[in-house]
C-alpha cells in the first residue's frame, strides 16, 4: 500500500516525513499494481541523484514545477539537487523544503518508537532580544534529569566551562544556526556545558546527549481533566504523530469518556506532523457521532489518480462525541496537525476553534520511496489533503479557513496543560463561551516577556528535528 504521510513543515522551513517503510515504488491504494520505474542500482552520488530525479518525475505532486534543466553535476549533495529540482514549487510556497532525502534506518527508529539521540529538549529563540529558552523537556532524557525544564533560559554554551560562548554573541554572529552549531552533533555521547537560568538561579550544567525514546504524550502533563466552571474539559497534548501515540491517545480518551467529557482542548502548538494514520485515529477518538462520515480526502496527481482515497470516521470503544474542540496551534503546527484541525471544521463549525496563532500551512503530504541499498528514503510531496467539504490548499495557514479563532500567547513561565498558561486559559474561555480576540494575520507566537519567537531549527535537520521542530 502507498504509505501516506502528512508530516511536518517546521517553522524554520524544514521538511517532513512519517510512515512505515515501503518498497522503492509503492503500490497504489486501489487498482492494479503499476510497473516500477527502472532506477539505477548503484550508490554513487550521480546514481543516487538520477534515482531521485526518476522518482520525482513519476510521483511529484507538481510535475509541471520540476526544473529538470538544472545540471545534477552542479550540486554537491543529493539534497541540494532535489532542492534545485523543486525550487519553482518552493517559490510558489507549495513545497517549502518538504521534499527531502532521509535515512531509512533513522526514520524507522523514530516512527516506530520515538528513538533518537539528544539532550531531550525543545528550544525557541527570541528574535528581538536574541535569547534562547527551553519550551519543553522530554521525560527519560538527559536535560530533564539535569533539572532543565520548560522556562529554563540557556545563556551560554561551551564544550567546557572554560570556553563558554554567550547565546547573545552566538546569535549576533550567526543567528540561530550558530546556536545549533554550538550545541554539537545529534549523536549520543556529545557533551556540552550549558549555563542556564532556571527558577531564578544561574547554573553551569554539564549535559551529555544520549539515546532516548520520545513519549508522544507526556507522562507529566499530556493528559488532564480540567474543571472549567463546573464543566469537565479534557486536555491532551500530542508532541508528534508516531506509532506509540496510538495507545497513549486511546488511554487518554478512555479517561475522558469515563468522566463524561465532551469538550476537549487539543494542544498541538509545537506539533509538526507525522503519520496520517495517527491523525485519523485522533479524529476517530473525538468523532463517536460521525462514524461512517468522511474524515478527509487524499488526492494524487492526475497520472496517479488510482491512489486517490478517502478516510471515514471509524468506531472505537474509547471514542467520545466531542461537541466543542479548542485546538491550540502556532506557526510550528503543521501537516498532520492541520489535517486534524481542518477535518472538524465542516462538522463543528464555530464550535471548533484555533487558539494561539496562525498555523504553518502544509495541506500536502509525502510518500516514502526507498532505495534500501543506499539507506536512502525519498520523501516527495505526492498528495494533497482536504476535509469532507473539499476544503484544502491552506498554504498560508488555517487561521483564515477555520470558523472561529482566538489569539493567545505561549507562556513558557507556566507548564503545558496548566489552566493558567496563556493558551490553555484562552482555550478554556472559548469552551465556556467567553469572548476572545480573533487571530489576525500569520504572526509569530508572542513571548510572555515580549518579542517574537521561533522554534530553533537547523539548516539540515535530523528526522527528530523534522518531526519535532525545535528538538535537540
Amino acid at each position: 500500500m502507498v504509505s501516506l504521510v502528512a508530516a511536518l513543515a517546521s517553522c524554520g522551513g524544514g521538511g517532513s516525513s512519517g510512515a512505515p517503510p515501503v518498497a522503492v515504488t509503492p503500490a497504489p491504494t486501489s487498482g492494479a499494481t503499476p510497473t516500477p520505474t527502472p532506477t539505477p542500482s548503484g550508490c554513487s552520488l550521480s546514481e543516487r541523484k538520477a534515482w531521485a530525479l526518476s522518482q520525482l518525475q513519476e510521483w511529484y505532486l507538481f510535475p509541471e514545477s520540476l526544473d529538470t534543466t538544472v545540471n545534477p553535476a552542479s550540486y554537491a549533495t543529493v539534497q541540494d539537487y532535489i532542492d534545485a529540482l523543486v525550487a519553482p514549487a518552493r517559490a510558489q510556497s507549495k513545497d517549502r523544503f518538504f521534499t527531502h532525502l532521509a535515512s531509512i534506518a533513522e526514520e524507522n527508529a523514530f516512527f516506530n518508537s520515538g528513538s533518537s539521540a539528544g539532550f531531550g529538549i525543545r528550544l525557541t529563540y527570541d528574535t528581538t532580544a536574541k535569547r534562547v529558552f527551553v519550551v519543553e523537556a522530554f521525560e527519560g532524557a538527559p536535560a530533564l534529569s539535569a533539572g532543565i525544564d520548560r522556562g529554563t533560559e540557556i545563556v551560554a554554551i561551551g564544550t567546557s566551562a572554560g570556553n563558554l560562548q554567550t547565546v547573545t554573541a552566538l546569535m549576533q554572529s550567526g543567528g540561530a544556526q550558530a546556536v545549533v552549531d554550538a550545541l554539537g552533533p545529534t549523536t549520543a555521547g556529545t557533551t556540552r556545558v550549558l549555563r542556564v537560568i532556571t527558577n531564578g538561579a544561574q547554573l553551569d550544567l554539564t549535559v551529555t546527549k544520549a539515546d532516548y525514546a520520545l513519549l508522544p504524550v507526556s507522562s507529566r502533563y499530556g493528559v488532564k481533566v480540567i474543571d472549567n466552571g463546573g464543566t469537565k474539559v479534557g486536555y491532551v497534548n500530542l508532541r508528534t504523530f508516531i506509532d506509540t501515540a496510538d495507545p497513549a491517545l486511546r488511554n487518554a480518551f478512555a479517561t475522558f469518556k469515563s468522566q463524561g467529557v465532551t469538550q476537549v482542548i487539543v494542544d498541538l502548538r509545537y506539533n509538526g506532523g507525522g503519520l496520517v494514520s495517527i491523525a485519523e485515529l485522533f479524529g476517530d477518538l473525538m468523532g463517536a457521532d460521525k462514524v461512517g462520515q468522511t474524515f478527509s480526502f487524499t488526492t494524487f496527481r492526475a497520472s496517479k489518480s488510482s491512489n486517490n482515497d478517502s478516510d471515514n470516521f471509524s468506531a472505537l470503544s474509547q471514542a467520545i462525541a466531542a461537541t466543542k474542540i479548542a485546538f491550540i496551534g502556532t506557526t510550528g503546527t503543521a501537516s498532520a496537525s492541520e489535517l486534524l484541525i481542518n477535518a472538524f471544521t465542516p462538522y463543528l463549525h464555530a464550535n471548533s476553534a484555533l487558539i494561539g496563532t496562525n498555523t504553518f500551512g502544509k495541506p500536502v503530504g509525502q510518500i516514502a520511496l526507498d532505495k534500501a541499498s543506499c539507506d536512502d528514503r525519498l520523501r516527495p510531496i505526492a498528495f494533497r489533503t482536504e476535509n469532507s467539504a473539499h476544503q484544502g490548499d491552506y498554504y498560508t495557514g488555517l487561521a483564515s479557513r477555520v470558523e472561529a479563532t482566538c489569539s493567545a500567547g505561549d507562556d513558557y513561565t507556566k507548564q503545558l496543560g496548566d489552566p493558567a498558561e496563556a493558551s490553555v486559559k484562552v482555550a478554556l474561555d472559548f469552551l465556556a463561551g467567553r469572548t476572545c480576540n480573533p487571530i489576525s494575520g500569520g504572526g509569530q507566537t508572542t513571548l510572555a516577556a515580549g518579542g517574537n519567537r521561533n522554534l530553533v531549527q537547523p539548516n539540515a535537520p535530523s528526522t527528530l528535528q523534522r518531526e519535532v521542530p525545535g528538538a535537540f
